[in-house]
């Protein structure tokens, strides 16, 4: 970065806070975060390379003097986790290559663990100063390959027995730091680094990864020109690790390509992985969609997981599609508020939601009948289209499941179409009257849906009654749009819409 003359934002002084504060570390953030940026930094600032900080804050906040040797062990690369074998040569590679380096020698015909541990005594001994152990992206060797239970189990054992190594020699140790997307059980993984310090909920090291407003707009000033910022934000900002709104940050991937790519808004981050595992566990437990809007979870929940159990949430924030709101005190302690990030997770996650069973080009046939149908204020047109969304989605899906029995399943359902479509979507909306199931916020009108199912004996003129009898439409009369009511009931024996029936406030407010 320094030869090439890029943008590097000064995350220098985490470096200085970590070097003086302890000694082991875990940090979790979403892929693509700039986590392994940071690493290389710890790398070059422990191995005294100050050419590389000239300008930087860690430039004067550092002693250049010392050179620690380091041991890096870097998991991204995709055969990391194709079987037990490629795991372990991965690691052993990464041995060879430190032993090559500071010119040492280790017996290699050992446990992992036993290898990384005599590896730190020759270099300490060699060199007289305290190692460095970093660790980037250290779960990916079992995140990969979660679906596959017995080998997410056998990476673990052997992630676990190489850390373990590490736990009996503080007096030879630096700083050990260990990065990844998500946090596993201490019990589970971490039992022989029960010292790490978690920092990933730290406010202190909030914008460790990502950008802020203030060093977007100071370092890329030039490249800002002519963006409306406030989009700029509603699309990419909104990660939050802290619970303060000061300490948001951008992804920087999105930036980065935001600017390559002559400033078009696209969904760069997203893309570059399907969350195919969440999905799974969507459908195994009958998520309610809408309710990812505000989610509330006790810190506990946050932490960590294991192979045998994996919470949606907590997945779902660990990797990033969700992100903290606020952050309160309950009866039970520190609880989280979660809700989606920005508007590219928000309506990709959906999109992609939208799209299974079926296509992509089907989901997109939909959006775009649906588009037009908003824009014409045509909503009896709506009828149809919705009709198709649940038309669409194979049989297959609902195999070995009920999920065609829940009254939330057909709510999710238009929920995900009209988020991937990109309207303000507004699932449980609180009014004081009671929760409206779904509002749409479009353009040019509002749309208040309440949903039934028909095997309650409830029918979609009772849908349409409850929005009028708890006066949903008056908590958006201000807006002076035209509000549409839509009563919905949907069938669960042919799985799709059974009775729609509507009715329409002006915008002056009176029914029509």
């Amino acid at each position: 970065m320094v030869d090439q003359h890029c943008v590097y934002i000064d995350k220098t002084r985490f470096v200085t806070l970590l070097a003086e504060s302890g000694s082991y570390y875990f940090l979790s953030r979403p892929r693509r975060f700039g986590k392994s940026l940071f690493v290389d930094t710890l790398n070059q600032a422990f191995d005294g390379q100050r050419e590389l900080f000239t300008g930087l804050y860690l430039e004067k906040h550092w002693d250049w003097s010392v050179r620690h040797p380091v041991i890096r062990f870097g998991f991204s690369a995709s055969s990391a986790h194709n079987s037990k074998k490629a795991l372990l040569e991965i690691i052993s590679q990464k041995i060879r290559h430190c032993m090559s380096l500071y010119d040492v020698q280790v017996n290699l015909d050992q446990e992992p663990g036993s290898v990384l541990t005599d590896l730190v005594i020759a270099l300490y001994d060699k060199y007289q100063v305290g190692v460095v152990v970093l660790v980037d992206e250290y779960d990916k060797p079992i995140l990969d390959v979660l679906q596959d239970k017995p080998l997410a189990t056998a990476n673990r054992e052997i992630l676990k027995g190489l850390y373990s190594g590490l736990k009996e020699l503080d007096s030879y140790l630096k700083l050990v730091f260990l990065t990844g997307v998500s946090k596993f059980s201490k019990v589970n993984l971490f039992s022989g680094l029960n010292n790490l310090y978690d920092l990933s909920l730290d406010a202190r090291y909030a914008d460790l990864c990502g950008y802020t407003q203030a060093e977007l707009e100071h370092s890329f000033h030039d490249r800002l020109e002519g963006v409306d910022k406030k989009q700029l934000k509603a699309w990419y900002n909104g990660y939050n690790f802290a619970g303060a709104d000061k300490q948001k940050v951008y992804n920087p991937f999105d930036i980065l390509l935001f600017f390559q790519n002559n400033k078009r808004y696209k969904n760069y981050w997203f893309e570059t992985a399907t969350p195919s595992f969440l999905i799974h566990l969507l459908q195994k437990h009958r998520y309610y969609l809408p309710s990812l809007e505000k989610v509330i979870v006790p810190e506990n929940d946050l932490a960590t997981f294991d192979i045998d159990e994996i919470p949606f949430v907590t997945l779902a924030f660990q990797t990033g599609y969700l992100t903290i709101k606020r952050v309160f005190e309950d009866l039970a302690g520190e609880t989280f508020e979660l809700t989606y990030p920005n508007k590219e997770v928000k309506t990709s996650f959906n999109s992609h939601i939208a799209a299974i069973g079926s296509s992509n080009e089907v989901r997109n046939d939909n959006i775009r009948s649906m588009y037009a149908a908003i824009e014409a204020q045509n909503i009896q047109a709506l009828k149809a289209i919705i009709h198709a969304f649940f038309a669409s989605i194979p049989n297959d899906w609902y195999r070995k499941n009920h999920i065609n029995e829940y009254e939330g399943f057909y709510c999710s359902i238009v929920y995900s179409y009209f988020c991937a479509a990109g309207y303000q979507v507004i699932g449980e909306d609180i009014t004081n009257k009671g929760k409206i199931d779904l509002t749409i916020k479009a353009p040019n009108c509002i749309l208040i849906f309440e949903f039934k199912l028909a095997n309650t004996a409830e029918t979609a003129q009772d849908a349409l009654m409850q929005i009028k009898t708890k006066s949903y439409a008056e908590k958006y009369k201000a807006d002076n749009k035209p509000i549409y009511m839509i009563g919905m009931a949907f069938e669960p024996e042919q799985r799709n819409l059974l009775g729609f029936e509507w009715a329409c406030y002006s915008g002056d407010g009176h029914e029509i």
